[in-house]
């Protein structure tokens, strides 16, 4: 569904990622497991068409996307949950959603798309007036993938979906995220700091280190791999 073929991205004079390809198969979740600055965020910010690539192709069912604006990029069916949340933080837990629908004109599933994303995070029904702002890190985090979700994409990126959230709140949006890939069919591209848990969720991982691909392998056989153990996973 998603192909990255030799992408290189430069910061200034600083190379973020230098040369990497990857894939993304239809149905599935897929993880980028790597240290702080190894490139995971830039991967995903470019092929959401915020940063452009020095070289390289990025191409989404077999179309190149990588010279697109993101907003063409968001109307193809790729949607992101960018780090940190994002939120809208003066508008209410509705308008942030219905932002997430600003490039839509099919608005009339749009009570039906609400009701499932609040059937997921009921939390966000029960805020619903409530300014995004107000609310704490886990139900912000909800409420950027609910928001992500209202694009109504084919291919949705998640950065950092556990950054600061609890512990027992992280494990509710890990499994939220296996049954909206399940039950959706939603292809994920995952980015998380929490190498165990994003390896227990998806079905491939690319192991990426100093903007180069090191590594990758089914998220089962990664998990086993003394080397992922030693430097990712706590031995």
């Amino acid at each position: 569904m998603l192909e990255i073929r030799d992408l290189h991205v430069c910061y200034g004079g600083i190379s973020a990622l230098q040369g990497i390809s990857l894939r993304v198969d239809q149905g599935k979740i897929v993880t980028l497991v790597g240290a702080n600055g190894a490139g995971k965020s830039t991967t995903l910010r470019t092929i959401s068409g915020i940063v452009k690539p020095r070289t390289g192709s990025i191409l989404f069912e077999g179309e190149e996307i990588g010279d697109l604006p993101a907003h063409k990029i968001v109307s193809r069916g790729l949607a992101q949950s960018p780090e940190g949340r994002m939120v809208f933080a003066n508008l209410t837990v509705m308008e942030n959603l219905r932002m997430g629908a600003y490039l839509r004109r099919d608005t009339k599933n749009f009570p039906a798309e609400l009701e499932y994303i609040f059937g997921i995070f009921p939390r966000l029904k029960e805020r619903e007036k409530q300014t995004a702002g107000t609310l704490s890190g886990g139900e912000q985090q909800m409420l950027a993938i609910g928001r992500a979700l209202m694009s109504k994409p084919k291919f949705l990126m998640l950065d950092e979906p556990s950054l600061g959230i609890a512990p027992l709140l992280t494990r509710t949006i890990f499994e939220k995220i296996v049954e909206i890939n399940k039950t959706l069919g939603i292809t994920i591209l995952l980015v998380e700091q929490n190498a165990n848990l994003a390896l227990e969720v998806s079905h491939y991982g690319y192991v990426l280190e100093t903007g180069r691909i090191i590594l990758e392998d089914s998220s089962a056989a990664l998990r086993v791999n003394p080397e992922v153990r030693e430097a990712y996973l706590g031995g």
